[in-house]
């Protein structure tokens, strides 16, 4: 018997549908997902019947960030990096949709997408300050894609806020409502045109990644393997406060 897969895929209309399913981990970004991920957005990129991909999810949550009970402290930051350099090189736009939940490194993998949209259901944080972490990997989109003024205060406070602050900010492009016409104008796009104005787009991005993916990749391991991450982690799993909470 075969595990059920992880990424279903399917195309609607020259639009390659990827769908994250693995909600007894709240689609966390294991080795094993994001494998699954690659593939699917790999085998989008190579179809000429593809013109722009949709990633979406099942369950009330998006992305939970890394999964590093699966994949460890020194994994799931390399894992991150690699998928949101897939994302950002890849030469078909990646629109995504969330209705649920979207944190830490998935909000990494969120702002990676060249379209986001959001509904109503989507909630956005920030989590990993509060553990005695930093949002390392997760900042390399982010930082580019959203206002940085208002990235940190929601990156220094690890505050919860809804898919209107999300717009305003301009992590998410705009409400799920907007979604068919985004597709529609997709479609209606032609594959050279869109690939050479994603090069054009993610420019920064992929400048940012170049420079600085690897020393935030070694900035999440050090956080992690800390005493006071370590602390931060049990609090959490313990559910209460950690001693530097006032």
């Amino acid at each position: 018997m075969t595990d059920a897969p992880l990424v279903r895929r399917h195309t609607d209309r020259a639009i390659a549908v990827l769908t994250l399913d693995s909600p007894r981990n709240r689609n966390a970004l294991s080795a094993a997902l994001i494998g699954e991920l690659t593939e699917a957005l790999d085998a989008a990129e190579a179809d000429p019947g593809v013109r722009a991909v949709l990633l979406t999810h099942t369950g009330n949550t998006f992305c939970a960030g890394a999964d590093l009970k699966a994949d460890g402290i020194h994994r799931g930051p390399q894992l991150l990096v690699d998928l949101i350099t897939r994302i950002a090189t890849l030469a078909k736009p990646v629109v995504a949709r969330a209705d649920g939940h979207v944190r830490a490194g998935g909000l990494g993998l969120l702002a990676a997408c060249d379209i986001p949209v959001a509904g109503a259901a989507a909630t956005f944080a920030f989590t990993e300050v509060r553990l005695g972490l930093a949002a390392s990997v997760a900042s390399l989109p982010v930082l580019v894609r959203a206002d940085p003024r208002a990235a940190a205060r929601y990156l220094l406070t690890g505050e919860a806020f809804d898919t209107a602050e999300a717009v305003r900010i301009g992590l998410v492009t705009a409400w799920d409502d907007a979604l068919d016409g985004i597709l529609a104008g997709l479609r209606a796009s032609s594959p050279q045109g869109l690939a050479a104005t994603k090069e054009i787009t993610t420019a920064l991005l992929r400048e940012r990644i170049a420079g600085a993916a690897d020393g935030l990749r070694q900035q999440s391991i050090r956080l992690f393997e800390s005493a006071e991450a370590a602390e931060g982690i049990r609090a959490a799993l313990e559910r209460r406060d950690p001693p530097w909470a006032q």
